[in-house]
């Protein structure tokens, strides 16, 4: 029986367009022998707008559920994750070729890691990419050292919570995404640096598109109080979850 690599996908109408694109670069990744991919396709809503867009594969499995944005929607999925490891692919990005096998290549090499994250370049709209000149080095990352950097940098990440790679367990051990109306994404990547230590990439491992209608881009994502009150809760999580000292045996 193959293992599984589960690629959790949230999605609503808007967005939907941009899966067959998803598809095609998840379609493209070589896995080694004896593994292979499961992806979950969780629309955040009951529309009639998205499922032309999934593609016809038998390890393509979409479901809907009530719209409670992207992190209710990746946690919703969770209850069919069959395989042991996690990888986020947002509905609107793509992975480039060896991302998947690099990230599961880090965490089936070294049981003490519990996630893996790698470069990500924007996708612009022209077809044009651009990156970010703060990436760390390729290798491990120490338990806590993302939550230092991002409290030190008004609260942006050295690392890309969209292209996180995480064990299952771990995952679910957690709770799984943040219930934020955004940032629920770094709420998990912080709560998993609270508690394992991680692994960066540095070749490229998300192509991140940006596009008018992403929710990043909408003004309620900068609205002050609201990114006030959701950087506080994201970082009192992660410190409590640090001052538990609590790993699990395998990734501790």
């Amino acid at each position: 029986m193959s293992r599984r690599v589960v690629v959790i996908t949230a999605v609503h109408a808007p967005s939907a367009h941009f899966l067959p694109d998803a598809y095609t670069s998840l379609r493209e990744q070589e896995l080694p022998d004896g593994w292979d991919w499961h992806w979950l396709i969780q629309e955040d809503g009951k529309s009639d707008e998205v499922a032309p867009y999934v593609p016809d594969d038998p390890r393509v499995t979409f479901r809907q559920g009530r719209p409670g944005g992207p992190g209710t929607a990746r946690t919703l999925a969770l209850a069919h994750a069959d395989g042991e490891y996690i990888k986020v692919l947002d509905a609107d990005d793509q992975l480039p070729a060896g991302a998947l096998a690099r990230d599961l290549a880090a965490l089936e090499g070294d049981p003490t890691l519990g996630w893996a994250t790698s470069r990500a370049l924007d996708l612009l709209p022209d077809g044009s990419t651009a990156g970010f000149d703060g990436d760390p080095a390729q290798g491990p990352v120490e338990r806590g050292a993302v939550r230092e950097f991002w409290s030190a940098n008004d609260y942006r990440a050295q690392v890309h919570p969209a292209t996180l790679f995480a064990r299952r367990d771990l995952v679910l051990a957690l709770g799984g995404w943040m219930a934020l109306p955004a940032s629920e994404d770094t709420g998990l990547l912080l709560a998993l640096d609270s508690v394992s230590r991680g692994w960066f990439t540095a070749e490229v491992g998300l192509l991140y598109r940006k596009w008018p209608g992403q929710a990043t881009g909408q003004a309620a994502h900068v609205d002050p109080a609201e990114r006030d009150a959701r950087m506080a809760v994201v970082e009192a999580r992660a410190r409590a979850l640090a001052d538990l000292r609590w790993g699990s045996p395998a990734v501790g």
